[in-house]
């Protein structure tokens, strides 16, 4: 797992649920004994507006809330509005995993960003059979990627944050994130 500072931003419309996935990975880290913070900035608009959540985990105290643009090392978006607006924040050279039903990076953006494409809402749809569960889908996929937190932690912590009637449901969820991560990670 990471002990250095981790900085991701997750981003879609309101109403996709990316600040969960936030939530659970500042909780997690938390319950490790480090630090972590999740914020959140909203459009005026309630659903449908850009979103974005700012994800930095830490084994030393965070002292600012916000992540510098330039410093984001991982950026996940499901919609393409949010992804114009926030990807600039991304260290040149970092990973950008997007749903290319949704996101539709440039060729200059593949020039500059490790972009992987992986179908995160039709995953959660198709496969999981319940949409809401893309947050999860997004949270393993993050975490594969960036090695961030030990699974069972993160698991258990995303379990404690939803229904129990939809348990089983995000446990698939999170070993679908996690089989197409590896898969585009070429592992």
């Amino acid at each position: 797992m990471s002990d250095t500072k981790t900085l991701m931003r997750f981003t879609g419309v309101g109403g996709q649920g990316v600040l969960l996935a936030g939530e659970i990975f500042a909780a997690a880290k938390i319950a490790t004994g480090g630090h972590g913070l999740k914020t959140a900035t909203y459009t005026s608009q309630v659903r449908g507006g850009p979103t974005v959540v700012d994800i930095q985990l830490d084994s030393e105290e965070i002292y600012y809330p916000y992540a510098n643009d330039g410093e984001i090392g991982f950026m996940l978006s499901v919609a393409n509005v949010s992804y114009n607006t926030f990807k600039d924040g991304v260290q040149l050279g970092g990973t950008i995993v997007v749903d290319p039903n949704l996101v539709h990076p440039t060729d200059e953006d593949r020039k500059k960003w490790v972009i992987h494409e992986i179908p995160i809402i039709t995953i959660a749809k198709e496969e999981v059979g319940n949409v809401i569960t893309q947050s999860v889908v997004a949270l393993a996929i993050a975490n594969t990627m960036m090695n961030a937190i030990d699974k069972k932690t993160l698991v258990d912590t995303m379990l404690s944050k939803v229904p129990e009637k939809v348990h089983a449901a995000n446990i698939i969820a999170y070993d679908l994130g996690e089989k197409y991560a590896l898969a585009a990670m070429g592992k």
